[in-house]
């Protein structure tokens, strides 16, 4: 696809999206970024949400660092001259409700007049949805299809290899973000949809039980050692805190829950899950 073509995209709300030439110059937030990255799709910089800060933060970074794109900041803080100076053809964010962008306000692109594309990672799709929603982007802003053809061969032998671990290990697992010595968030696996496709991969993904809270129970760490995890996947983002109180012989393994929604990214994870349920 060549950049005087027109462009056209439907975005997961459902905004038909339009330019008189395919967009060049990507502006995105850090997650989908990271995701447009390994597509081929390099972003002229990336902003965070509101749980970032002034510096990119590494565990949500994927390759943009070591591919110099600029960090602007968080999204909601974002200087408008600034962006505009960048001259943005288009801007993507993610959407967890399917009706708002998650890290950037809307107005913002309005004035700048510049479509924002919004791609959902929520739970009312699954993994290999989401990974198709971006694929289908990242096609549309001038990928081949070819070119993230070995990043699905690489997910899938990486699937194959985790469901015969997961077969293998009678480890049960929990996903969790520290809050501080006196708090923790445990992750609902139904509710993430990488979770949710790791307990089909056959993870023995462990529920926190009743309690308020769509995505995560928070609790104490008590509440941990009572669940009785062999393996914790733990929050690697910067703004979560390290795993405080566990029981001895727990093993741990980072877990990023805004893994780039690409399948080099997952196929990274999976692996590394791979080697800690086995060793």
């Amino acid at each position: 696809m060549s950049g005087t073509e027109g462009w056209g995209f439907t975005d997961d709300r459902g905004t038909e999206l339009g330019a008189a030439r395919v967009p060049l110059r990507v502006v995105a937030y850090v997650r989908a970024g990271a995701a447009l990255l390994d597509l081929g799709v390099a972003p002229v910089a990336v902003y965070g949400s509101g749980h970032d800060g002034a510096a990119l933060d590494p565990a949500k970074a994927g390759g943009l660092g070591a591919a110099g794109v600029p960090y602007l900041g968080p999204g909601r803080a974002l200087d408008e001259e600034v962006l505009r100076a960048l001259r943005p053809d288009v801007i993507v964010d993610v959407t967890y409700d399917g009706k708002s962008p998650y890290a950037l306000d809307e107005a913002v692109a309005e004035r700048l007049g510049v479509p924002l594309a919004a791609l959902s990672v929520g739970n009312e799709l699954t993994l290999p949805a989401i990974l198709d929603r971006f694929s289908a982007l990242a096609t549309s802003l001038g990928t081949e299809p070819l070119e993230d053809a070995s990043g699905a061969e690489h997910l899938a032998s990486a699937e194959a290899a985790l469901r015969d671990l997961a077969a293998r290990s009678r480890l049960d697992v929990l996903a969790l973000s520290g809050a501080g010595p006196e708090q923790v968030h445990l992750a609902r696996p139904q509710a993430w949809p990488e979770l949710a496709h790791l307990a089909g991969l056959g993870v023995r993904l462990l529920d926190p039980g009743p309690g308020p809270g769509a995505n995560w129970l928070t609790g104490d760490w008590d509440r941990v050692a009572a669940l009785r995890p062999g393996l914790v996947l733990f929050d690697e983002r910067a703004n979560a805190t390290p795993p405080y109180e566990l029981p001895s012989g727990v093993r741990l393994t980072p877990w990023n829950p805004e893994t780039p929604p690409s399948p080099t990214a997952y196929a990274r994870f999976f692996r590394v899950l791979g080697e800690a349920l086995a060793a």
